[in-house]
């Protein structure tokens, strides 16, 4: 028993400060690769100290359970609260560059409806979708600045001229809506710590907030909303993330599925899980609130 104890005792030590951790990520990008599985170790954590409980430690068990509840309770609520649908909807689309279910992606998206389309990973043979797409989606925004493939936006509102943007993991551009203009981003970051992340942020960071007026950004984030990674897009793009939080990268299995791509607006909005469609990301339709009085 004393052994059983003593391991229990050293998993949940181990636990809580993988969760501590994952709150640092201001002081160190690590904290933010931490915070990915926050979910995952908070559930892991509760466990162990119901068990440590059980075993009679219960000071130690006591403190992994508040901890767990602590920061399960804002993870709990992130994904069940309902959200307001505004006017503007968005389809967000990770491609993945070897996609071999174009045709049913396209179909998907004209069934959607959207205004905006905001796509990454658009290799060289996934450009048909942007062709096959322009009769709805006539204006179109294609960054190739990367070797799994570019970003693209493609919208049935008319642009503002010479507002194409591109930049390291970012294509913009700014449309003229019945309601004001708004710009329109697709993102793609970098891999969290230990791989360039932080680095892709610092370049991406002041490019979003250099944009004049409203924002709708989408995109592969490679990160989780409540990251400090997350907070700064949300902070340099004068945004709230549409909801609730859907999990949008299930290849590490059921439990590990990552809420790693998302939509977000100056209100927020509604968003919803589409299927894979030939990627290793489901899609995302979102009906975003861009201007408070919609």
């Amino acid at each position: 028993m004393t052994v059983a104890r003593w391991g229990l005792g050293l998993t949940g030590l181990t636990l809580l400060l993988a969760l501590v951790a994952g709150f640092l990520g201001a002081l160190h990008p690590a904290g933010d690769s931490l915070a990915v599985f926050r979910a995952q170790v908070t559930a892991l954590l509760a466990l162990v100290a119901v068990l440590g409980l059980a075993l009679g430690a219960r000071r130690s068990g006591a403190v992994g359970l508040i901890a767990a509840l602590a920061a399960g309770a804002p993870l709990l609520a992130a994904y069940q609260l309902p959200a307001t649908p505004g006017a503007l909807r968005l389809y967000q689309k990770n491609m993945l560059f070897r996609n071999d279910a174009l045709p049913a992606l396209v179909a998907d998206i004209r069934a959607a409806v959207p205004d905006v389309v905001t796509l990454q990973e658009v290799s060289a043979p996934n450009w048909v979708v942007l062709a096959d797409l322009a009769d709805i989606l006539p204006h179109q925004v294609m960054c190739p600045v990367s070797t799994v493939g570019g970003l693209a936006v493609l919208t049935r509102l008319p642009p503002v001229p010479g507002t194409e943007t591109c930049a390291k993991g970012l294509a913009a551009l700014q449309v003229q809506a019945p309601q004001g203009r708004i710009w329109l981003v697709s993102v793609h970051l970098s891999w969290p710590w230990p791989y360039g992340q932080a680095a892709h942020l610092a370049v991406v960071l002041p490019v979003i907030k250099a944009l004049e007026g409203p924002v709708a950004i989408a995109g592969d984030f490679n990160m989780v909303p409540w990251s400090h990674a997350l907070a700064e897009v949300r902070r340099a793009a004068r945004v709230t993330a549409a909801g609730p939080v859907r999990g949008s990268f299930p290849e590490f299995g059921r439990l590990l599925t990552l809420p790693i791509d998302h939509v977000m607006a100056p209100g927020g909005g509604a968003v919803a899980l589409r299927p894979h469609l030939g990627s290793d990301h489901l899609g995302l339709l979102a009906d975003l609130t861009v201007w408070t009085a919609d």
